[in-house]
This record gives structure tokens, sequence and C-alpha cells, in this order.
């Protein structure tokens, strides 16, 4: 080195030359991986800020427990329009644009937007118009036909009992989000066009819960929840939360189902008319022709499992023997 500590032309070559020597497969590796780094920058896709992918989130798995129980709660709410047993069963959640959910829909149906204070931007509650049609029908006593498909608008009617209905609905999920955050319900409209129904931007994430309800003689039908996913996202930790309080709660679950198992069992029903007595003489000596008089109770008992449940009088209904209900024993009830 000179004396003024610049390197002279000899002390460059020199130190080039211990480079290009110390040049190694890592080196080697290093420039392959820089050109496959920089193959992969061109490769790589725009992301925009706040967007993601639209899949359920597992910490809303609470939403989709609450939207078991309120399955059941919706069929309180259907059964005394439809007059008859209704089946309700929850969908599991998915999770989509906006845009797409509104897309799919047909170009007439039945659209609620609620506010459910504190959550942000309210919610779609959406119902199929034929099951709205059903509905009157079957609630006004009509046999149980097919509902012609609605194409144009509802009749004051049906505009009153689906009013009724989502109303109905609605209070049923305020009551089973109690147990998360109280909810304070307000109707901001009602849309039979889906490009009228505005929730959040085309492009933002929802949260759909459908339900279908399938009545005893009515075809089955669709209901569906709307959340917006940015809504949802304050309560994620609550909701996740609840599913692990649920636990201790899975076994009155388990038994409501059960129960409800249970009432579609079909169990043999007997009663006895008259009991006689014969010798064993008399009937070790019985031949055709023989005749054995009884003598009838006034009150014969309904007995099931050779258990008697109740107790009633013989007669007559449409041509047929019937027996008339006087006494049901306490314990059956």
């Amino acid at each position: 080195m000179s004396g003024n500590g610049a390197l002279s032309g000899e002390e460059v070559s020199a130190l080039m030359a211990g480079l290009e020597e110390a040049s190694t497969p890592f080196g080697a590796a290093a420039a392959a991986a820089t050109g496959a780094g920089s193959a992969a920058a061109h490769a790589a896709r725009p992301f925009a800020l706040g967007n993601e992918a639209f899949r359920p989130s597992a910490r809303l798995a609470g939403l989709e427990r609450m939207g078991e129980r309120l399955a059941q709660r919706i069929r309180t709410v259907v059964e005394p329009f439809a007059r008859a047993r209704t089946q309700v069963a929850a969908e599991p959640l998915e999770t989509l644009r906006f845009e797409e959910w509104r897309a799919a829909l047909p170009g007439f149906t039945s659209l609620s937007l609620y506010r459910l204070r504190p959550l942000k931007s309210g919610m779609l509650l959406a119902i199929d118009p034929d099951f709205v049609a059903w509905l009157v029908d079957a609630f006004y006593g009509g046999g149980g036909a097919p509902a012609k498909p609605k194409t144009r608008e509802f009749t004051p009617t049906e505009e009153r009992l689906l009013s009724r209905l989502a109303d109905g609905i609605v209070e049923q999920l305020v009551e089973v989000w109690s147990e998360v955050v109280a909810l304070t319900p307000a109707l901001a409209s009602r849309e039979t066009n889906a490009t009228y129904a505005s929730l959040v931007r085309a492009d933002e994430a929802v949260v759909l819960q459908r339900f279908t309800i399938t009545p005893a003689q009515g075809r089955a039908a669709g209901v569906s929840i709307l959340y917006p996913l940015g809504a949802l996202r304050p309560y994620e930790a609550l909701l996740a939360a609840k599913v692990h309080d649920e636990g201790g709660a899975g076994d009155a679950e388990w038994r409501m189902r059960l129960a409800e198992a249970l009432e579609t069992v079909r169990l043999p029903v007997r009663s006895v008319l008259a009991r006689p007595e014969l010798t064993l003489s008399q009937l070790v000596a019985l031949k055709p022709g023989d005749v054995i008089p009884i003598t009838l109770n006034p009150r014969v008992p309904l007995i099931v499992a050779n258990r008697r449940i109740a107790s009633g009088t013989i007669g007559e209904q449409d041509g047929r023997a019937a027996l008339m209900i006087d006494h049901v024993e306490r314990t059956v009830r």
C-alpha cells in the first residue's frame, strides 16, 4: 500500500484476482437465487391492502353454532303460518363478495335490510317469494298446492304476512345474539329487486347464513341472512369464546334434538274391551260356534307397552269404531 493510503495498480489487480479465486458454489447459488428471486418478482401478483381470501374464519364458528339454535327458533315463527310441522336446517356458513351473492339472486325476491346496533352496516334478510305465497295459502286454509312462481310484486296480504315473518325471524335472531351482545333491530327498507339492495360495497366480503325450511306439505324453501364480514370482526373473539363456553351446553342441545326425534317415533297402542274368565276345562273344550258372553265396561283403557296411559269411551266415528279419551294419566303429561 502506498504511503498516502491509496492502493497501487498492482495491489488492485491482486485484490481482484483474490476475489475471483474466492468465488465458490455459494456465490453461484446466490446468483441463481438472485435470478430466481427476480423471476419470482416478475411473476408476483398485485396485492391491494384490505383484500383477503374469502374463506369463513375459524373464529366465526360461534356464529355457526348460533345458527343451529336460530334454526330451531325460526321453526317456531314459521309453523303458525304453515299450520303444519316444519323442519328448519342451518347450512354451513359461506363467505363471498357481496356482488357475487347479489348476482345469484333471482330477478324478483324479498330483501329486508335491518340495522342491528351496535353492528355496523346492518344485515340483509332474503326470503323466497314463492314460499311467502305458499304460507299465505296455507295460513288461510289452502290445500298446500305448490304456489305459482312470483314474477312481479307481492299482494297486500303477502306483504303483511312477509312483514310479520321477517320481523319474527329478526326478533329470534336478536334473542340468540343476546348471549354475545345486545342488539337493537330497526327495519331500514324492503326491496324486491336485488339491484337496489345496498348493504356494503360490491367488492366487500359478506358472511352468508342459509336456512332450508321444509313444511310437512310444502316444498323446501330458503331463507338467508347476510352479514358484512367487517361488521363481525369486532365480535370474533366473543364468538370464539362462546364456542368454548358452550362446552357444557352440548348435552342440553343433544337432549333437545333427541326429544324432537322421539316425537316422530310410532308406538303400538291397544285397548282392552273386556276380560272374560274361563276354566281350563272350558278352554280345552272350545270349538267353532261356541259363544263366550262378555260385559263391556263403560270406560276402557288405552295401553302402550303394558302401561295404562289413558282411558275413554268406546264409540263410532266416520263408520269406524273409535275411542274418545276421557282421562289422561297424570304421569304421562
